[in-house]
């Protein structure tokens, strides 16, 4: 019987290879999806929409014009039909790209010929370089990548990042995959990142390298908290936080970086659900905003909008109050189900579905869709030679470099010296991490270096887990052994996606499980520096360890990728001096358990109790602030140029003329006639490395308003990352618009000029400007 066995375990066995031959073959052989493939059925050459030379607008009207009602609503779907007629294949519209190429979607995915790609840093870390020219660089990477994998039908061309919401509450589990809290950041990273992704090397805006998608509109940062949940929470949002808090990434994203799409959200503002608000999408998206490109749902949200939110009577109302709003593309399939039953109900035309399909059709020839053999096209050289390159790795462990931020440096501890570190003892649940480095919305990774490894190539490096990340049993005594025997010790804590994701926000800001107690025993052990390595997306009450004078160093690393253990090798033994900076505020554990997630008013209320929220509102106690970091040099800043004064010239009928005003609309002559040759003026800086080591560092430029109309305690003007030899030095300029950059939002959502004293901040140094008419 056994013999018997072993031989049909080896038929099993041949078969199986047989099976693995075949289809690693297959995917050798594999071909991208297009359409208009005129040499293999020459007679599509006669079609107008498979005529590169006409206009996007003539080619999108012949295309629909040939097809059926059926047909259409095959297009208004995530799974887009095909019409073999017509020679269109079905295509895969979502993709994911939020830091590196990923296989969650169904559009892409990774085989035989590219079995991964290049991993970068989850949003939050990256965010933290205040680099914009880093953020396109990735973006850059990440399209070439993804247009090696189409072009061996690997992946799609439509990719649904990045996400661009405001990281408003500590808690929110996806704050992982946002810039931060900041508009100002939050919007120079999703203009670089789109830029990156989108632009082609040939530079026409007709054409597109791969479609990017802002993600979610609007509002959006509450996942599933004491059980609100997104499905159906009704994020209520005064009309001023709306216009300088969340609405500025998106804005940014459409008008500056001329992003392809834009994702609704599943929650409902102000009682309407975003993805069937006719103003938030067909009044501000494509009216105000001018989007040229396509609105897409959050996948289910029309079903969402009618089973969960019963915002609709019937699915067929759903899905006409969508397309009706101006949604083009349902992620999912509720729209292709019941859009024929909406139109025989009346309760839409087909006019709403061909203006939908146009902007998806639009969007595809853009990309080359309809052009025929990819191959034949600008990126058809690329393949999987030009995934996981050299440089694109190097690029990912630059990344990660770029944006861990020391936080914490007793007496100089780090960097460490490698020749006078004998021993290193490497400790915690993310000491040997893998998949818990590259955050959620990854793909499969080229490689990973964890934490150990980097640190073992530098140095005789001994490892204990102590506990995993929940920390609900922990093995501390022999932790507490082994930093006891070391000449150091690194810790690696934090979080995972047990603890923050997409559907799971946390409750408290504490470390979880026992952790706080392996780090403060370990480090009472320790006879000699203890570095303590915090990887998260968002940030924890770590007061005890900002406290406790045996931890020596605290670094935050995000979820840093897959050259993340290399990256944080790089920082703690001195090969890269640290230059990240927080995007987020650090609260303590007192704030969360006075402030419900569910509030999302930003501006404080003192009658209430309400504490306001980020660096722009929040005045209470703070762990670790916006923007605070530490580096293992210094810099020292001069001001140079600023005026001290701006006057604006009204017209003779103003009626700020003949009365006293606070403010004044930001927008009107008055923004074209200013001092210094209209409403710009320049700030300029001397910058000086007087450290003894070679860093980079970002200069930032706040600004504070006269406290007119609740107007933001500062607020990020502008910044720069710059790199400076051992005592060299540079000066920075920032260019400031008035009426742009100087402006407060009212109560009522429109921008003004705050007429008085306004401050610059650069660092230690205040520059005082009055705004005068």
């Amino acid at each position: 019987m056994a013999s018997r066995n072993r031989a049909l375990f080896s038929v099993s066995t041949l078969f199986l290879c047989f099976i693995v031959c075949i289809s690693e073959q297959s995917n050798n052989q594999s071909s991208p999806v297009f359409a208009c493939d005129v040499t293999g059925n020459p007679s599509l050459a006669g079609l107008r929409f498979c005529n590169a030379g006409l206009s996007i607008k003539a080619r999108v009207t012949d295309l629909v014009g040939r097809l059926t009602l059926e047909e259409k609503i095959g297009f208004l779907t995530s799974k887009a039909i095909g019409v073999s007629r017509l020679g269109i294949p079905s295509y895969k519209w979502w993709s994911e790209a939020l830091h590196g190429v990923s296989n969650v979607g169904g559009g892409s995915r990774f085989t035989g010929q590219v079995p991964g790609a290049t991993s970068f840093p989850q949003v939050i870390l990256t965010a933290a370089s205040f680099n914009v020219s880093l953020f396109q660089a990735i973006g850059k990477v990440v399209s070439t990548e993804a247009r090696a994998m189409y072009n061996v039908g690997s992946a799609g061309l439509t990719f649904w990042s990045p996400n661009v919401n405001i990281f408003r509450d500590p808690r929110w589990g996806r704050g992982q995959e946002t810039p931060g809290e900041d508009p100002t950041l939050s919007s120079k990273y999703a203009v670089a990142y789109v830029k990156g992704l989108q632009e082609t090397d040939g530079g026409d805006p007709n054409r597109l390298k791969v479609a990017a998608c802002c993600k979610h509109y609007t509002a959006y940062d509450i996942d599933n908290w004491r059980n609100v949940q997104r499905f159906t929470f009704n994020a209520v949002v005064n009309q001023q936080d709306l216009a300088d808090t969340f609405q500025p990434p998106f804005k940014s994203c459409v008008v500056d970086g001329h992003v392809a799409s834009v994702m609704c959200s599943y929650n409902q503002v102000n009682g309407k659900p975003t993805c069937a608000d006719p103003d938030l999408l067909s009044g501000v998206i494509r009216g105000q905003w001018q989007l040229n490109g396509y609105i897409v749902s959050d996948c289910d949200s029309v079903d969402v909008l009618f089973r969960k939110q019963h915002y609709a009577k019937t699915p067929e109302e759903a899905v006409a109050k969508s397309l009706l709003a101006g949604l083009d593309l349902n992620c999912d399939h509720f729209n292709g189900q019941h859009a024929m039953g909406a139109v025989k109900a009346g309760l839409v035309n087909e006019t709403a579905i061909d203006k939908a399909i146009s902007n998806n059709f639009a969007t595809l020839m853009r990309l080359g869709f309809f052009d025929g053999d990819p191959k034949k096209q600008l990126y058809g050289g690329l393949g999987p030679k030009d995934v996981c390159t050299a440089d694109n790795q190097e690029l990912a462990r630059d990344a990660a470099r770029q944006g861990i931020v020391l936080l914490k440096n007793s007496a100089g501890s780090l960097p460490l010296s490698p020749s006078a570190i004998k021993t290193l003892a490497v400790i915690g649940p993310n000491a040997n991490a893998t998949e818990t480095m590259i955050g959620n919305y990854h793909g499969v990774p080229c490689k990973y270096t964890t934490p150990l490894q980097g640190l073992a190539e530098t140095v005789s490096s001994t490892y204990q887990l102590g506990c995993n990340v929940a920390c609900v049993d922990a093995d501390i005594g022999s932790a507490v052994d082994l930093a006891a025997s070391a000449d150091a010790v690194v810790l690696v804590v934090g979080a995972d996606q047990s603890i923050e994701r997409e559907g799971h926000d946390r409750v408290d800001l504490y470390l979880p499980g026992k952790q706080q107690e392996l780090v403060t025993r370990v480090a009472m052990a320790a006879r000699g520096p203890v570095v303590l390595v915090i990887m998260s997306g968002g940030g924890f009450d770590i007061t005890f360890a900002k406290n406790d004078k045996k931890i020596t160093s605290i670094m935050w690393v995000g979820y840093p990728g897959e050259a993340g253990g290399l990256a944080i090798a790089d920082v703690i033994f001195g090969r890269h001096n640290p230059s990240g900076n927080l995007p987020m505020t650090w609260y303590p554990q007192s704030y969360v358990e006075k402030v419900p997630m569910s509030n999302m008013n930003m501006r404080p209320d003192k009658s209430k109790g309400y504490p306001g929220r980020s660096y722009r509102f929040y005045t209470g106690e703070t762990v670790y602030a916006f923007a605070d970091a530490l580096t293992y040099t210094k810099f020292d800043h001069q001001l140079i140029k600023a005026p001290r004064l701006v006057s604006l010239s009204l017209d003779e009928n103003h009626p700020c003329r003949s009365s006293e005003c606070q403010s004044l609309d930001a927008i009107g002559p008055h923004c074209e006639n200013a001092v210094e040759g209209g409403s710009d003026f320049e700030v300029h800086l001397n910058v000086k490395n007087t450290g003894d080591r070679a860093g980079s560092h970002t200069v930032f430029l706040f600004t504070t308003s006269p406290q007119v109309h609740g107007s933001p305690i500062k607020q990020l003007l502008g910044f720069e990352k710059i790199r400076l030899g051992k005592s060299e030095e540079a000066v920075v300029r920032f260019n400031v618009n008035v009426c742009k950059d100087l402006s407060v939002v009212d109560e009522t959502g429109k921008r003004k000029i705050a007429l008085g004293h306004h401050l610059l901040h650069v660092g230690s140094l205040k520059h005082s400007l009055n705004i005068s008419v």
